[in-house]
């Protein structure tokens, strides 16, 4: 006869599972799905290390005038590493929605909103999971970068510094890439929506030149672009400089007066859009993905 306290079980997990054990659950599930299907990850990081390749090659003599004349002493290569750094990050939260479309379309999420997981806690597993991934992701970028020339000011430090803001940065696109594949519940209509925005965000912005160096209307954009504030904190830390012109922050010192504000606003909206995919993902029901 069976324990009075035993926890009743439902689909072969206990009725009783905690908030942390369903985001380690969907950690370990998004992680295992992705080392089985190795594709998706090479290609999000090949395309950015072509760029870093091809931008230096290519662009470097010609816009390292431009980058020279905002940031005495800085290289084009060193100027290009974090912008790269977040495209990173941009392309691989792509990769979020279409995870979840992929569930939605093999019955797997039909599956997971009946089980006694949290629905919460499935996004912040999954997002842990993606998170994971960038941030290594990351950190093979920046060593590439510093391997063809780049200089990291800020050294180690830096370095996990720029890793923190690229995953700040991503948890919005993740989450907005996941709004789209509830919305939408097909996987090439969330990757055209995703990718739609990708080359615009990061070509009206500051990640490839200065802002000084673009047209007016590029600069008014880029003020509103969230690729902005990601790429201006990731390089004041690159440079250990006050790098942002979106922005009259002087109420810190040095490279914090782009690296608060730029942060403070990443968090605000990766909250925003986060909120909207937590609401979509509980409101859910098993009708809605058939």
């Amino acid at each position: 006869m069976s324990s009075p306290s035993a926890e009743s079980t439902v689909g072969g997990r206990t009725a009783g599972n905690s908030f942390a054990g369903d985001v380690w659950v969907n950690f370990k599930r998004w992680n295992l799905k992705a080392v089985r299907n190795p594709f998706v990850l090479v290609v999000s990081l090949a395309q950015p290390f072509i760029f870093l390749v091809l931008f230096t090659e290519v662009f470097g003599n010609v816009a390292g005038g431009a980058v020279s004349r905002g940031l005495p002493g800085v290289d084009y290569t060193t100027f290009l590493v974090p912008a790269i750094a977040i495209q990173v990050a941009l392309a691989s939260a792509v990769t979020s929605g279409i995870g979840l479309v992929n569930d939605i379309e093999n019955g797997m999420f039909e599956k997971v909103l009946v089980s006694p997981m949290n629905r919460t806690a499935v996004f912040v597993g999954k997002t842990a999971a993606e998170v994971f991934r960038i941030a290594v992701q990351i950190a093979i970028i920046l060593g590439l970068g510093v391997l063809l020339g780049a200089e990291l000011a800020t050294g180690v430090v830096g370095a996990a510094g720029i890793i923190v803001v690229g995953i700040v940065f991503s948890m919005w696109f993740i989450a907005f890439s996941n709004v789209l594949a509830v919305l939408t519940r097909d996987q090439e209509s969330t990757i055209i929506g995703a990718n739609l925005l990708q080359l615009p965000l990061l070509f009206l912005s500051s990640a490839f030149l200065p802002l000084a160096a673009l047209p007016g209307w590029i600069q008014t954009f880029a003020r509103l672009n969230p690729v902005t504030y990601g790429v201006d904190a990731a390089r004041a830390i690159m440079v250990d400089e006050d790098v942002m012109t979106v922005l009259d922050v002087t109420a810190f010192d040095g490279a914090l007066n782009t690296i608060v504000p730029a942060v403070a606003a990443l968090v605000g909206l990766g909250v925003a859009f986060g909120a909207v995919a937590v609401s979509l993902l509980s409101r859910a029901s098993s009708s809605d993905v058939r």
